[in-house]
């Protein structure tokens, strides 16, 4: 069976033994260079790279200087991975309800959601389909409201011809887990459109350290280098930003293989009644990680394809389904989305 997900992984890693031998595992040389070639494809330079998704998400949360109680509204149609370091960090999420044609954050429902204590939007690009990104960034501005893009799933997705993390948020999340596009085996990233927000993150990722005046001229601590912040350790090893940088170099050529099975999906399914493609919002190129339908009979459409040879599921439960999150009311759009959508397998490794 044509499988929905697929690590991806260059033949050839000839630096590998190079860098496990050389003394030098830590964030360094491939680091630096990781970063720089994401900024250069993203089209923002502010981006950090670490050893999670996870630890993005909760790095980003400290740069933000949000603190337990505050609000933030988020989809839960989403990857748990996305909203679940907002209950570890003690964030009361507000579930927004989203667009059942095609899974992205309702604009009318966010507004509806904002409180007080609103404190941040937590903006989910559903499977890599872009969402209403002019009417979500207008909310936040003029509500003054901390505005973050969740790329987990959406690395090269577009908006008027700009990569996700070169919008108009203050934030965005990436995840470069196994099945993602790059993946380092596991990592995350997370960029900035404010220098001062991006040079917090880079001391809160490495506990607080600038290690431009931690050591002395004798290379020993320096006890005039006060460390003010409490931060984190999660740089990421040379190892997975050597995978991520030579993942990088392929980029383009497996995101337009993706692109091209998609186009045959929507060739093939024009001769099947039983499900319609998910509805594009105006302006947005999806990566295509996976071909998004929705069926009017999920289960059977989910068996029939399978028996097809293509793994289909519905990847996701919506996260108000979990009571870490608490009780909230239901939300329309959530049920009818969740009740329709299936996943098509669309990625690289597809024979056409």
């Amino acid at each position: 069976m044509i499988p929905l997900f697929k690590p991806y992984m260059p033949h050839d890693l000839p630096e590998i033994k190079n860098i496990l031998y050389s003394g030098a595992l830590s964030y360094g040389k491939w680091g630096k260079e990781f970063e720089k070639v994401l900024g250069e494809y993203i089209g923002n330079n502010n981006i950090l790279t670490t050893n999670s998704f996870n630890s993005a998400m909760l790095l980003l949360l400290s740069t933000l200087g949000l603190k337990s109680g505050d609000e933030i509204i988020a989809s839960p149609m989403a990857c748990l991975a996305s909203n679940q370091p907002f209950a570890t960090y003690g964030l009361n999420i507000i579930w927004a309800d989203i667009n059942p044609k095609n899974g992205s954050l309702c604009p009318d429902s966010v507004k509806q959601k904002i409180t007080k204590n609103t404190k941040a939007i937590f903006h989910n690009h559903f499977c890599g389909y872009v969402g209403k990104v002019d009417e979500i960034s207008q909310i936040a501005k003029e509500k003054g409201l901390f505005l973050i893009d969740d790329a987990i799933e959406a690395f090269g997705s577009e908006y008027k011809g700009n990569k996700v993390g070169d919008f108009f948020s203050d934030a965005t999340v990436y995840s470069f887990q196994t099945v993602r596009l790059p993946n380092t085996i596991d990592g995350g990233a997370v960029s900035f459109h404010n220098k001062e927000l991006y040079d917090r993150a880079v001391l809160l990722r490495d506990y607080g350290i600038d290690r431009r005046k931690f050591r002395d001229d004798l290379n020993e601590i320096n006890p005039l280098c006060d460390i003010t912040l409490a931060g984190y350790g999660c740089t990421l090893s040379e190892i997975n930003n050597y995978i991520g940088c030579l993942q990088m170099r392929e980029i383009d050529n497996l995101l337009s293989i993706q692109m091209q099975n998609a186009e045959q999906w929507q060739n093939k399914l024009k001769e099947d009644t039983s499900a319609n493609p998910i509805e594009l919002n105006s302006n947005t190129k999806p990566n295509n990680w996976v071909y998004g339908v929705l069926a009017e009979n999920k289960r059977k459409f989910i068996q029939e394809y399978r028996e097809k040879g293509y793994y289909a599921s519905g990847v996701h439960l919506p996260n108000n389904y979990y009571s870490v999150f608490g009780k909230q009311e239901e939300l329309k759009g959530v049920n009818e989305f969740y009740s329709k959508f299936v996943a098509l397998p669309c990625g690289w490794w597809i024979n056409k």
